[in-house]
This record gives C-alpha cells, structure tokens and sequence, in this order.
C-alpha cells in the first residue's frame, strides 16, 4: 500500500509539472543554429552587451571604491576613516548598510524595470547612483558616510539583477551564461585591468592628487569615478533597446526571427506584469530556494574580495599605493576564468558541475591563505589568485541555471530579484565583517576561512540540486514516453 501511495505522489508531482509548463512545451528538436541565427547574434551582442557591461562596470566602480578610499594615503592619515574619524566597526557599519538597501530594493526595482521599460529605468538608477558617489566626496562623519552608503544601495539595488533579468528577453537558456559572464567580468576587468582594481589603478593615480585643491585624495576618488555614471547615464536612456520586437536597429525579418528563437524560453516585452498568482507560484516554489540558498553562499567571498582586496594585499607585504596594483593581477586571472567556465557551462549544458567546481577552486585558494603562515607571502597571494578567480568564476552559471529553470515572464523578474536580494543583499552582509583589522599581520585567518567553508557549501549544495534535477528529468522522460507527449526538461 505504501508503494502505490508512494507512486501516485510520484506521479501526481510529475502530472503538476508537466502542468506548469505545458504552455512552454519545446518545438520539434531543432538542428544546429542558422546562419540566421549567428548574424542576429552577433548584431545583438554587439549592440547590447558593450553597454550592459559598461553600466556595470561604473556601477561596481562606485559601489566598491570605499575599499581603495580607506588605505588611500592612509601613511599620511589621509585616509577616508581617519579623516571621517571612523572607527573600524562604524566603517564596516557603513558598509552594512548599502547590502540592507540593496536587500530590500531588489524586488521592485525588478517589477519596475518591466514596467517603465529597461532603458528608462537604467538610465534613471544609474544618475541616481553617479550623483550620490559624487556626495561621498563631501561627507566628513560617519553618520553623513552611511546615510550616503544607504542611498547609494537603494538605487545600485536593481542594477544588476535587472541586467540578468533583461537578458532573458534577447537570449536562448544556452546563450546566458557566457553573456552574463562578459557582463560580470566588467566588475573584475576592463581593457586589461579589472574593475574594482581598475578602480586600484585609478586609486593609485588619484592618490597622487591628495591635498590638491585642499582635499584628500580619497573625497577626489569618489568625485572623479560618480562623474562617467551620470553622463553615461543619457546614452542608456537614447541606445540601450528594450526589447527584440522594437529595435528600431534589427530589420523586420530579423525581428521575426528574434521572436521566434524565443517563443518557448525567454522572457516577453509584451507579456503583463507580474500578478499575485505569478507571485505566489513563484514564492512557492521550494526548488527555487535551493538556488537562493547557493548564491546566499556564493555572496560572501564576492564582497569580502570586492571590498578588502587592498586590504588583504596590505597584509602580504604591500603598502599604500603598491597595495593598489597588486589587487590586479588576481582579477585579471579571474576575467579569464569567468568567461571560459561560463562558455564551457552552456556549451555542455552542465552550469551546475561548472560552478561546483570553479567553487571548490575557490574554497581551496582560501584555504591555502588561512592555513600558511602570515609570512609566507607569495604563496599566499597565489592562493588569493585562486580564490579570486574560483569565487568569481562559479557566478555566471548559477545565474544562467536559475533563468534556465524559471520558464514565465514575470517569475523569472521575480526569481532574479530575489536570488541578488538575498544573495548580493543578505548574503554579503557577513562579508562585510569578517576580514577583521585586528587580523591584519595574522593574515586575515576568520575571513579565509569563512570563505572556505561558504564555497564548500556552495559545491556540496549545487551537486545536491543537480541530483535532484537528473533524477526529476528521468521522471519526466518516462512520462512523456508513458503518455505520448513532449516534455520540458530541466537544465543541468
């Protein structure tokens, strides 16, 4: 009797997702991409995806160049916490509360990204955010440091998720990853030099400016980097386009056809916003959690290494402005990493097993950090490298396995807000505190090793999920073979 109870369960939950998608069913098996195809790709990439990783590339810049701020020309006391006379725990506060505001806007900045079209919206948050970095070179205390910090986190909230989210309606599930890697990669490199740490090049110039004018070097930092986000801001709003159906840039036929290629995956510029069914079925999904809870996991390593990577090189040996350039090369290294994993994940449709392993590269650069003597410095910044490049890499296919598991419209905004809310909002937050300063000739040891045990559970859970999904897709194909009909399968 338990048998047949079990069974029927079974085969109840099977007959319940084959239900949820039946109107996303898969066309006849489809042959290798079109010559079609390939132009209309290479016409969209170029167009979309320069811009994209321009806006986030900026929109890293200003969030993360509190990092360089606090150990720019800190010998002379120059520093933004010692001129805003911040004690350590009040600036890592500062730093909390961005990832608070950027937790709680994710949501409807995602909802509104539909709503207002995404050129529009972009354009608005990413002038919002270049005018507050600009305030940041005014504030003198801590409390005018963290009521801009708040800001800042409201309006940089919807960037990033709203890029992942506006992918899914020009790009196949197979065609994400790597996209969404370019875009990623712009915060880790650009042109040769990574984004935050192209941040520690300018930080290394503009730390040559302090006292000009009579202001330090670190109010000059954050005035000179908010400026390209407001002015870049007005060519968003005019060349970013929204959706396939209306680019003005794509001739009819090609129109049809970027339709077309996304008429059973993607999302849809003329589909409605979303409803509280929508909502609720994707607030329910329990499987979706397990998603939520891997980039929960991912998230520490990404901001510690985001916001302490001077500090941490501080603390192999390197001082004030040579800190700066050496938090270079592990970004340049995982620039590479990122885009050849991403590629790799949809070419064989494998995101999950990318991931898991880009992470445990990751845990064991931390790892080797953690475990070596503070002395030991050069092997340590070898394993600084790997933990860069392994944390970082594993991002792209998690978020191209979320967007190819989510099939609607609007569960797949919702699905990505609030994946980065609690993962780039909440799960950030212990990243924040646990590179302590009273560490710093111990070499950092909580950090590295919380970071370990985060990428740890990233793999353990990633490889749990993508049994799940096998063992789901075998029930699938057995009742669709049982039943006569087409079936939607999993991504792995």
């Amino acid at each position: 009797m338990d048998a047949k109870l079990e069974e029927a369960t079974v085969s109840q939950q099977i007959d319940v997702d084959i239900a949820g998608l039946k109107d996303e069913l898969p066309p006849p098996q489809q042959g290798p991409i079109t010559e079609a195809e390939k132009n209309l790709l290479w016409k969209q990439d170029l167009r979309i995806i320069p811009i994209s990783a321009g806006i986030y590339f900026l929109c890293f810049l200003d969030r993360a160049n509190i990092g360089n701020a606090k150990v720019l020309n800190v010998s002379t006391n120059d520093d933004l916490q010692h001129t805003a006379n911040m004690s350590n725990k009040q600036f890592n506060v500062a730093l909390m509360v961005f990832l608070v505001a950027y937790a709680v806007f994710e949501v409807p900045s995602n909802i509104l990204l539909k709503k207002l079209r995404p050129s529009r919206w972009l354009a608005f948050l990413m002038f919002c955010w270049g005018a507050i970095t600009m305030c940041m070179g005014a504030t003198g205390s801590f409390a005018s440091v963290t009521a801009v910090r708040f800001l800042l986190g409201v309006f940089e909230a919807g960037l990033f998720p709203g890029l992942v989210y506006y992918l899914t309606f020009w790009y196949k599930h197979d065609e994400r990853s790597v996209r969404v890697a370019f875009i990623l990669a712009s915060a880790t490199l650009a042109g040769a030099v990574t984004c935050s740490q192209f941040g520690g090049a300018i930080a290394y110039g503009i730390g040559h400016m302090n006292q000009a004018q009579g202001l330090a070097g670190w109010r000059w930092l954050f005035i000179i980097e908010g400026i390209p986000s407001c002015l870049s801001s007005f060519l968003v709003y005019f060349f970013l386009p929204d959706y396939p159906e209306s680019a003005t840039w794509l001739s009819e036929p090609e129109k049809d056809l970027a339709v077309q290629r996304l008429f059973h995956e993607g999302s849809k510029g003329h589909h409605p916003s979303m409803t509280w069914q929508d909502a609720k079925a994707t607030l329910t999904d329990w499987r979706l959690y397990a998603h939520y809870l891997i980039y929960f996991a991912i998230s520490p390593p990404f901001a510690s290494l985001s916001l302490f990577s001077p500090s941490i090189t501080s603390g192999l040996g390197y001082v004030d402005l040579k800190a700066q350039l050496m938090t270079v090369p592990p970004w340049a290294v995982a620039y590479v990493c990122q885009v050849i994993v991403a590629i790799s994940a949809d070419r064989f449709n494998a995101r999950a097993l990318h991931a898991a392993g880009a992470a445990m590269v990751g845990a064991i650069g931390f790892i080797i950090s953690a475990a070596l003597p503070a002395t030991s410095y050069k092997s340590r910044y070898g394993g600084l490298i790997l933990a860069t490049a392994g944390s970082f890499a594993s991002i792209p296919p998690l978020l191209g396995w979320l967007t190819s598991n989510v099939v609607s419209t609007a569960s797949t905004g919702l699905a990505i807000a609030i994946n980065v809310s609690i993962g780039g909002g909440l799960g950030q937050i212990p990243g924040v505190w646990i590179y302590k300063a009273d560490e710093a000739k111990k070499g950092y040891p909580t950090g590295h090793w919380t970071n370990a045990g985060f990428l740890l559970l990233v793999v353990i859970v990633t490889l749990g999920l993508r049994v799940f999904y096998g063992r789901k897709n075998k029930a699938l194909i057995a009742h669709g073979e049982r039943e006569g009909v087409p079936v939607r399968l999993y991504k792995l």
